[in-house]
């Protein structure tokens, strides 16, 4: 990551939440819907707001979590026994509904679906939302955005691949509607692409990925190494697989991006077999 966010929460609060319904969203992407009795609390930033999500077991007749202390959440984490501590990964607010007096609110939680030959889900993140049921229960912990562009910046640039979709979202749909840049995504299937919120002056390229064996994000290096910032003012999202997002800043810097004006994340890493949250 380039940078310690200025968004990030100083005392960042845990949320218990249960699941509404479920859905499988596009061809690689699960959808759960949760809410909570304080969900109508949460603090939704936009952009690429996020969160450390914590589930159940797949052996587990209930969800133990103990209460976490904020941003000292690590420790007593670990102290949890390992064979009933909790799965945690990190994911991006797909869309937040603050609720209204007669309905509460909701969270969409988008979940990455790959599957091995026989098209079973893999990944312990994603067999848990594919298996989910209304009243399961879960938590999570606000962790606000990585997104932090300059108010100077003479332009925007946003790169993924699916990982990163649920934050491309939300920055497309915040971002003033004056901005003007470009946000390059890639997927693994047509019927993933769906309409971004994104101002008029921000133009968006899918990429579909034509190998399903290929390394994700390789299609989206491949076009971004062919992307030079205009100045040295821009500010760059560059985030997903690992390659990806270090070698995504690599070419950023090099074009003449400085360092504090590029955030990259890279989420997980493509071994030889695929292990995904």
């Amino acid at each position: 990551m380039a940078k310690t966010p200025r968004l990030m929460p100083t005392n960042p609060r845990l949320f218990r939440a249960r699941v509404l319904r479920t859905e499988r969203a596009t061809p690689s992407m699960h959808r759960v819907t949760v809410t909570g009795d304080d969900l109508h609390e949460f603090g939704y930033l936009g952009f690429d707001h996020w969160f450390r999500l914590f589930m159940p077991l797949p052996h587990q007749d209930a969800f133990r979590l103990p209460e976490l202390d904020g941003a000292k959440w690590w420790p007593p984490f670990l102290a949890i026994p390992e064979d009933v501590r909790p799965h945690c990964a990190n994911y991006s607010v797909a869309a937040f509904r603050p609720g209204t007096e007669t309905s509460p609110a909701e969270l969409d939680i988008d979940f990455v679906v790959h599957t091995d030959v026989d098209g079973t889900p893999e990944g312990r993140a994603a067999l848990w939302a594919c298996a989910a049921q209304p009243g399961d229960e879960l938590a999570f912990l606000d962790q606000g955005c990585i997104f932090d562009c300059p108010d100077d910046a003479t332009e925007v640039l946003v790169v993924a691949e699916e990982t990163g979709l649920p934050g491309v979202v939300g920055i497309a749909a915040s971002l003033p509607r004056d901005a003007v840049g470009r946000i390059i995504i890639e997927v693994p299937a047509a019927a993933d692409m769906r309409e971004l919120d994104a101002p008029d002056g921000v133009s968006v390229t899918w990429l579909v990925r034509q190998d399903p064996h290929a390394t994700p994000g390789a299609a989206a290096l491949e076009e971004l190494r062919r992307h030079t910032p205009s100045d040295d003012r821009g500010y760059a999202f560059v985030v997903g697989e690992s390659t990806l997002a270090t070698e995504g800043r690599r070419h950023l810097h090099r074009s003449g991006l400085p360092k504090s004006r590029i955030t990259f994340s890279g989420f997980w890493k493509q071994e030889r077999t695929r292990v995904h949250a």
